[in-house]
């Protein structure tokens, strides 16, 4: 990566987004690295960095904003992800005349906090709490839309079920979203085994895309990627899992997109208990694709673009 990216540094160069700082020199470094910078197929458009706290965490934040946008998506990523790996979903939202708000969850990304580690979920509601605190100072328009990858889609699961949901709520976008991994009965047991030994494992890095650009990408050039999994992570997820599973049903009706090909998360259990907990949610299902459907081979990423534009258009 062009001059090498320092996370600590970054942080404590940034400031609140709604403080209209100037731009970094290093988060344009950032974001073309990434292919972030979006600036010449959308003349006008506004991009930065930010930064704001939640939980005991530094969060780095990114906005997108159009000169004229007419609503906007609060985008959350998956698990082992960051903000630099989602171009595809804010390149469409751009598109759609959204402005886009996002940020690195704890321990991920630009943000602060042990790579890929967690207390407890409910650092990631302050963490989305934080993120809507930001768009409300920014005032963005509403209505806001929600997207989140797996774990993302979790920590949106958990807003809809059991918290608040803020005014001017538009729909929720749920890709391969989280409750159950596979193999969550073996996952549990090998947790309980080690927990009291290990503090961390090496990360086994999966085939979740049929995009092998991004594969690649992924696993041997991105300087983001953590290469452990935390104990710590699963057990605050083995204390999630029932919360979400025995949360009252809710009247929202997210629109969801998952694919028959996914071997991270038991997506046939996940269907049912989404089935269960919400009214008649509006489930895509694409035949052959993976987990990390926001980087799917381009035909799959038409497809549900196609199927969420006619429903937020």
């Amino acid at each position: 990566m062009p001059d090498p990216l320092q996370p600590d540094l970054l942080r404590s160069l940034l400031r609140p987004l709604a403080a209209g700082a100037a731009d970094l020199r290093q988060a344009q470094s950032y974001r073309a690295f990434y292919r972030l910078d979006f600036a010449v197929r959308y003349p006008g458009l506004y991009t930065r960095l930010g930064c704001v706290e939640a939980a005991g965490y530094t969060l780095v934040t990114q906005l997108w904003l159009p000169p004229a946008p007419r609503a906007s998506l609060v985008m959350l990523h998956g698990y082992y992800d960051h903000m630099g790996l989602y171009g595809h979903l804010v390149d469409w939202a751009l598109g759609m005349g959204f402005a886009v708000i996002a940020c690195d969850l704890p321990g991920h990304g630009l943000s602060s906090g042990a790579r890929a580690s967690i207390g407890d979920f409910a650092e990631y509601q302050s963490a989305l709490d934080a993120l809507l605190g930001e768009a409300a100072s920014l005032d963005l328009p509403k209505p806001w839309h929600l997207a989140g990858q797996s774990t993302g889609g979790a920590i949106l699961l958990d807003y809809l079920l059991n918290g608040t949901p803020c005014p001017g709520l538009g729909e929720t976008l749920l890709f391969a979203p989280l409750v159950r991994p596979r193999a969550w009965g073996w996952s549990k047991f090998s947790y309980q085994l080690m927990r009291h030994f290990v503090e961390v494992i090496p990360r086994r890095f999966s085939v979740n895309s049929g995009d092998a650009g991004f594969i690649e990408f992924v696993h041997h050039q991105d300087p983001l990627q953590p290469q452990t999994l935390p104990t710590a992570w699963v057990g605050a997820l083995a204390r999630w899992v029932p919360r979400i599973e025995k949360a009252q049903r809710c009247n929202r009706r997210p629109l969801v997109i998952q694919g028959d090909g996914d071997m991270t998360v038991d997506w046939r259990h996940n269907l049912g208990v989404l089935a269960e907990k919400f009214d008649q949610p509006e489930v895509l299902m694409l035949e052959g694709a993976g987990h990390h459907l926001v980087n799917e081979l381009p035909a799959y990423r038409e497809r549900y673009f196609g199927f969420l534009r006619e429903r937020l258009g």
